[in-house]
């Protein structure tokens, strides 16, 4: 399984820029998943009522671009629905299939959750033989929403996570990775965005020991991940055997 994450510089609140972005960035790329940051089409903007998909306009490009590669691709979205905005993670299989989740844990200290409604179901996708659960940004702050209860083999967290608070995201990645014996892919967008807000590279692919597997080069990062190496380490250690058997109420 390989998974190419896009480092990308969001233009900010520009959709169709954006999108053009992304497929400059796909030529000669290839993998089974397409990983894009956080909000990739708008930059993380509190501005919802301006910016939010209204129309799928983020999702159709997605479907576009998946048909297209032959591949999965995941992000995030500003998205309206039912009257409320949402921050929005989809999942686009190349056969049109889509999963989603709504970010859960919404970054008060930036508004979001002035702004947005949390999600309530924790989503795991199913995919060439994996179980991917989903998650955005500030999720990776709360490990119990996180817990491998053994049903999942790999979480995709895409972010707009600054420069200023980088350390945490980098040790809290392998954490999850380490904690829970899965495959934990960060996908962190760069540059500036409209808040003045400086984000470095700082995307990572870590093996469930906390060894970083991911590549780099220029603005991709990529990851192989495989199965049966995942398989056979959890046999040896078979921590997750010996987990609280806890619960959280949504």
């Amino acid at each position: 399984m390989k998974i190419v994450g896009l480092n990308l510089d969001i233009i900010w609140k520009d959709k169709l820029a954006n999108f053009q972005l992304i497929e400059d960035q796909l030529q000669n790329q290839h993998a089974d998943i397409f990983l894009l940051p956080e909000m990739f089409s708008t930059g993380f903007c509190m501005d919802a009522a301006e910016v939010a998909d209204r129309n799928e306009e983020s999702l159709n490009f997605l479907k576009k671009i998946s048909k297209e590669k032959k591949s999965a691709f995941c992000g995030s979205i500003p998205t309206h629905y039912n009257g409320k905005f949402y921050n929005r993670m989809y999942f686009v299989k190349p056969n049109a299939e889509i999963g989603f989740y709504d970010k859960r844990h919404l970054f008060s200290f930036s508004g979001e959750d002035k702004v947005y409604t949390p999600g309530k179901e924790k989503v795991i996708i199913h995919y060439k033989g994996f179980r991917f659960l989903l998650q955005i940004c500030y999720d990776l702050r709360f490990p119990v929403f996180a817990r491998n209860n053994d049903d999942y083999d790999a979480i995709l967290y895409v972010a707009n996570w600054p420069d200023k608070r980088v350390g945490a995201w980098e040790h809290l990645l392998k954490a999850r990775a380490i904690e829970n014996l899965s495959f934990v892919f960060g996908l962190n967008r760069i540059g500036t965005d409209g808040n003045d807000l400086f984000y470095q590279e700082s995307s990572h692919c870590f093996f469930a020991d906390g060894t970083e597997i991911s590549q780099k080069e220029g603005n991709i990062v990529s990851a192989e991940l495989d199965i049966d190496q995942l398989k056979d380490f959890r046999n040896h250690f078979q921590f997750l055997n010996d987990r609280d058997n806890v619960s959280i109420q949504l």
